[in-house]
């Protein structure tokens, strides 16, 4: 069964023993506790990650968020202003202050991410055409801060490792480029049986940063069925939402 917690702990395994420079970010759209035992995973192993939180109940549990910060973690926000305001900038600006300002109560956030949101007609990184995230003390957004021609991205969007075809906006245009060179995978057993190998390979990566969705890491056979089914549907929804864009 691929993500479980076993699996994980694997994971970062390979990572550790592959010897590339590696960032793990965890994106906590709800159940928060499947985030802390991540992170206490991560802790044992030696590792800091960066968890964002959103500002919705299921996903914002203030005893959880400082958990993982006491585990030696960092804390990000996975903002969705532009969906909440409706798409107006000004009201979602607001919304984004008052949300950093109570993240920061737990940790000194200077690091963002959108919330994809793929049933929102708005995109949350819209909010940056009409203001600056730098003038609120944010100094990273994956999707304008990171470099994608140096970094392979790996995301778990669509509970696999190859779902950015079922993605609405967790992407990158370096996608094509990683395919034609195999850097596509599908389980986590994929990735982990690659990394033992990674040195062998006739290209140069120099960072690698991984994405997941907590809530579908379990041991709990219940909750991986539920999130399995219930992850199949979105797969499906979201196909058509990309067919209808088209």
């Amino acid at each position: 069964m691929d993500f479980t917690r076993k699996q994980y702990r694997a994971l970062v395994l390979a990572l550790q023993a592959s010897g590339i420079p590696f960032t793990l970010r965890h994106d906590v759209d709800k159940r928060p506790f499947h985030s802390l035992e991540l992170a206490k995973i991560e802790a044992e192993l030696g590792v800091q990650a960066v968890y964002y939180f959103r500002c919705t109940p299921c996903s914002n549990n203030p005893d959880v968020i400082q958990a993982i910060v006491n585990l030696g973690h960092e804390i990000g926000y996975h903002y969705e202003d532009m969906s909440i305001t409706h798409g107006d900038p000004h009201q979602a600006i607001e919304h984004f202050q008052q949300w950093l300002q109570y993240f920061r109560q737990f940790y000194p956030v200077h690091r963002i991410c959108m919330h994809g949101a793929p049933t929102s007609q708005y995109d949350g990184r819209d909010l940056w055409k009409t203001y600056n995230y730098h003038d609120y003390g944010i100094d990273y957004e994956p999707y304008f801060d990171e470099d994608f021609n140096t970094t392979l991205y790996l995301t778990d969007t669509g509970r696999r490792w190859d779902g950015y075809k079922v993605s609405v906006r967790d992407k990158v245009p370096q996608q094509e480029q990683w395919n034609q060179q195999g850097l596509t995978f599908h389980s986590t057993p994929d990735i982990v049986t690659w990394l033992s190998t990674i040195h062998q390979t006739p290209y140069t990566i120099h960072h690698i940063l991984i994405t997941t969705h907590p809530q579908r890491w379990t041991d709990n056979i219940f909750e991986w069925l539920i999130e399995y089914t219930s992850q199949s549907l979105k797969n499906i929804i979201k196909r058509l939402i990309i067919c209808l864009k088209k």
